[in-house]
């Protein structure tokens, strides 16, 4: 079984699960996993976790995310996006200031109310297959975060944008969401993800690429291992007889690591045995006084 995560370019016309089962049929794997979905008509990074690495998912859907977007003015979609319906026009705006001024008032803490055709759960049934039946809920703002937006193109009706945001949030609310408070209705023309935490558009692979990749057996060169998702916490191996209890997911005392050096108590760690195989996530416990297993990946020898 191959572990780890690939950086996909997802192309408009594809569902995140359709990305998932084509990727099951390239690498003859059943356990495959994205790290949040993507509209089909949106394109750009889509982290896919294989193997152990699929117990990253919840980690990467958490990271921030950066899009470029088109936000149109002068008109509101059923789906909030210019593949939905028309359901209100007016004159878009086109006094530049006022619009710089309207999108830099979204940047921070932000309340959002999620979009009829999302595949939030209510009552067991998503979102979209009740907008699709007519039937309208109410729902609940949530708190979402923009840490940055940035306008890269303003040229009325039309406004490019780059926005980082945090997890859980609607590109196309937004620019639904500047347009009402303009006074003038907007929809989302446009959206590309460029970045997902490390996974960045420029290295991430179209599907029939990875196809290609994995025939001539290359895959390696493109596939991130599980433990590198955690580059930047201190490597610690155990001793050898320390083997047996990390095996079994078992706490451990100082004594069992290898070597002179003691990680800094404060820091998690990525945990090897003594023989070089990945075991997962140590954090100390100071109540027990011992490093106890966080999050494990291991692979039995």
């Amino acid at each position: 079984m191959i572990h780890g995560v690939l950086n996909v370019y997802k192309e408009a016309g594809f569902t995140s699960h359709d990305v998932v089962a084509k990727l099951r049929g390239i690498l003859k794997q059943k356990k495959i996993g994205h790290t949040g979905t993507l509209d089909p008509d949106a394109v750009g990074v889509l982290p896919v976790c294989l193997g152990k690495g699929t117990r990253l998912c919840d980690m990467l859907t958490d990271e921030t995310k950066t899009y470029e977007t088109v936000l149109l003015l002068g008109k509101s979609t059923d789906t909030q996006d210019i593949s939905g319906t028309v359901i209100a026009e007016a004159q878009p705006e086109t006094e530049e200031e006022k619009i710089r001024a309207c999108i830099a008032g979204f940047e921070g803490e932000y309340m959002q109310i999620p979009p009829m055709y999302s595949a939030l759960k209510v009552n067991g049934k998503k979102l979209y297959e009740l907008a699709r039946e007519g039937i309208q809920v109410e729902r609940k703002p949530r708190r979402v975060q923009f840490h940055r937006i940035r306008i890269l193109e303003l040229a009325p009706p039309r406004v490019k944008m780059e926005v980082t945001c945090s997890k859980g949030t609607y590109i196309r609310t937004l620019c639904h969401d500047i347009g009402e408070t303009l006074g003038c209705h907007g929809c989302m023309e446009h959206l590309t993800r460029t970045r997902v935490g490390r996974f960045r558009i420029s290295d991430s692979r179209k599907l029939s690429e990875i196809e290609e990749i994995v025939r001539e057996g290359r895959l390696e060169e493109i596939l991130t291992p599980v433990d590198q998702m955690f580059s930047g916490y201190p490597c610690i191996s155990v001793r050898p007889e320390a083997d047996s209890l990390v095996f079994n997911g078992n706490p451990l005392k100082e004594t069992s690591f290898a070597g002179d050096s003691r990680p800094d108590r404060s820091d998690a760690v990525r945990l090897y045995s003594s023989e070089g195989l990945f075991v997962g996530i140590y954090q100390f416990d100071g109540k027990r006084e011992i490093w106890k297993p966080e999050k494990m990946f291991l692979e039995r020898p």
